[in-house]
């Protein structure tokens, strides 16, 4: 005779749980933070910056991003249970308690920092205002009307460490590179605001999708222009020749699919824009690594 017990799937492990507090299984978060560092990391070398600032850089990006995530859904829980994308997450729902998550980022950016100290005092200087603004970025969401801005800041830090890594202190080149990259953050995470419009609206989030109304897609068209404008012309005088010149092409085609994608502002279509904006990222620094390799 068959059991006509329901079927009750098996709770996830702990460490199942934990992977999924810090997104391991989306590397598209960890990744646009990355690009943009390994790009600054290779242009203050001059080249190739060696295994040991490679390993630090790499490392120290996922985990400060996966501790963001732990910080993140602490902060967003109560407004996380209100939209239908997050609401499953760990700590919105209860699988994963308040202090556990608190623990678990704790103890990744101590590890974080652990690299950075294998470094110089300057990048360990500038490790402390990263690690600050990595924790004051939720709390944006209530009180700025673009928190976007805040992130590109939090995404933008790794771009001063590559230089102080490098050389020991921050070129004027470095405050440029630090515009390009927000005016990127805040194009790719207004199309991810775009996709929770409706549901943030209802809890009163502040986003820039909501702040930009129906000006929201010509603003993330200009956003990118402006990203690809930046970096253009910062790298203009390090004569890296056709690779980047190929890879800012590129990227201008990437940046008109992106209009294609948003254009009539679909949940799916915003969201995939932004789940593809890593590989902008990556043609950059391809285009940076190769015209280095072939000066």
């Amino acid at each position: 005779m068959q059991s006509t017990a329901p079927h009750i799937p098996p709770r996830p492990s702990r460490l199942a749980l934990y992977l999924d507090l810090i997104r391991w299984s989306r590397p598209a978060g960890w990744l646009l933070l990355l690009w943009p560092t390994l790009s600054a990391l290779w242009i203050a070398a001059g080249g190739f910056p060696g295994w040991q600032l490679l390993a630090v850089f790499t490392l120290g990006t996922v985990l400060m991003r996966s501790a963001g995530c732990c910080v993140n859904d602490v902060a967003d829980r109560d407004f996380d249970r209100h939209v239908k994308r997050t609401a499953q997450r760990p700590v919105t729902s209860g699988a994963v308690s308040v202090r556990e998550a608190l623990a678990v980022g704790a103890v990744l950016a101590l590890v974080s920092f652990g690299l950075v100290l294998t470094t110089n005092a300057a990048t360990v200087a500038w490790s402390l205002p990263a690690l600050a603004v990595t924790i004051a970025y939720p709390f944006a969401k209530r009180f700025v009307s673009m928190p976007q801005a805040v992130l590109g800041v939090a995404f933008s830090m790794g771009i001063p460490m590559a230089f102080t890594a490098v050389g020991g202190s921050v070129p004027p080149l470095a405050a440029w590179l630090v515009l390009g990259n927000l005016c990127w953050v805040l194009a790719y995470d207004t199309e991810y605001a775009m996709v929770d419009r409706d549901d943030d609206l209802k809890i009163g989030m502040k986003t820039s999708a909501i702040t930009l109304g129906r000006r929201d897609v010509p603003a993330v068209m200009a956003f990118y222009l402006a990203f690809v404008a930046l970096w253009a012309w910062s790298l203009a005088p390090f004569g890296l020749g056709w690779p980047l010149h190929a890879a800012l092409a590129a990227m201008l085609a990437q940046v008109a699919w992106h209009w294609r994608l948003i254009r009539h502002r679909t949940r799916e279509g915003c969201f995939r824009a932004f789940t593809r904006n890593h590989w902008l990222g990556f043609t950059l620094f391809a285009g940076i690594a190769a015209g280095f390799a072939l000066r």
